[in-house]
């Protein structure tokens, strides 16, 4: 969830000394992290609630185990910085904005187009550190831009007239919101948490947040609703275990110890296993055209998230990113990080 870079990954140092299980072991918990947060999209349209609702029941319903873990580990690894905390705080806020508006993008272009909509923070992280930290992105970033956004079009059935009941140009408006203020939340997260090796800390706090900004979201604009049915209540709380827990959990603790290249590739199975399980259980059929759409996506982030650079370290940033660096070694690439 924090900074990283592809020539700080423990798997090129453990494979040297001969120990792969390691790198198993991260593969198979990045898999299953995948897996579980690719569910995401389903469980909300099941939980048949509104989209402040649903962020806020998500993210308050894990933070009894999410808190217990961070306690354990505080004690493990010694207490966080102030600034730490309340950097995931704030993140945490810009984390509830992108569940609210992805939640808006499920309602209208489904939850399979929805994920794969969801999952372009990767260009906004990369856009976002070459305008505020003059980190250049590689040329081909540039070319995988236009190709994405092309795809963004025809995944979102603005060009098929078969897709029938979607609203292409809203689902478009809030998937690409969603990236923004997911991107927004990484880059918040990967500054202020540098140089922690906490995994469960970060995260309860960026969930407090988020459930705190989903309330005041959902008070401000409507549509909030303190009372929920059980069968709401049980895909919420689903939800909040199986991918506001264990699914982050399992990702932002086995991506450090991945191949940039195949952290990438494990993350990108999400969009494609959230297009099958709205397939299965929602009977959801996305046209030719938004499959060709969702191919054209995935491989353009792709692209684009295997050649993200590395900071640059001018005189004025020398002690900033040596500051970073050991985060680097422990946490998964913020550009990598995957979409709720």
């Amino acid at each position: 969830m924090t900074g990283n870079d592809p020539g700080d990954h423990p798997p090129a140092r453990l494979a040297s000394r001969g120990q792969p299980d390691g790198n198993r072991r991260a593969l198979v918990a990045a898999g299953l992290g995948a897996a579980c947060i690719s569910a995401s999209a389903v469980l909300v349209a099941l939980a048949h609630t509104g989209p402040a609702t649903a962020a806020f029941y998500r993210c308050f319903l894990a933070l009894p185990v999410l808190i217990l873990l961070a306690i354990t580990e505080q004690r493990r690894l010694g207490p966080r910085p102030p600034r730490a905390r309340l950097g995931a705080l704030a993140a945490g806020g810009f984390l509830a904005a992108d569940l609210v508006l992805w939640n808006h993008a499920i309602a209208e272009v489904g939850a399979g187009i929805a994920t794969v909509l969801g999952n372009l923070q990767v260009l906004f992280v990369a856009l976002a550190a070459w305008m505020l930290f003059a980190e250049r992105p590689h040329r081909t970033f540039l070319i995988a831009l236009p190709v994405v956004l092309a795809g963004v079009v025809l995944v979102s059935g603005l060009v098929d007239s078969t897709t029938g009941g979607t609203h292409p140009l809203a689902g478009i408006g809030y998937g690409m919101a969603t990236s923004v203020a997911y991107a927004t939340f990484l880059l918040i997260l990967r500054r202020t948490s540098a140089g922690t090796p906490h995994v469960a800390g970060p995260l309860a706090e960026a969930t407090t947040g988020a459930a705190l900004g989903a309330l005041l979201l959902g008070l401000v604009f409507g549509g909030f609703q303190w009372q929920i049915d059980w069968p709401t209540f049980g895909w919420l709380l689903l939800l909040s275990v199986s991918s506001q827990t264990i699914g982050w959990l399992l990702i932002t603790s086995s991506l450090p110890r991945l191949p940039a290249a195949i952290s990438s590739l494990t993350l990108l199975l999400q969009p494609a296993a959230a297009m099958l399980l709205a397939a299965i259980v929602l009977s959801e059929r996305p046209t030719l055209i938004q499959i060709a759409g969702a191919v054209v996506v995935c491989t353009g982030v792709l692209a684009a998230s295997l050649t993200a650079p590395p900071p640059r370290r001018g005189p004025a940033r020398r002690a900033d990113d040596d500051a970073m660096r050991d985060d680097r070694a422990r946490a998964p690439r913020a550009s990598l990080a995957s979409a709720p």
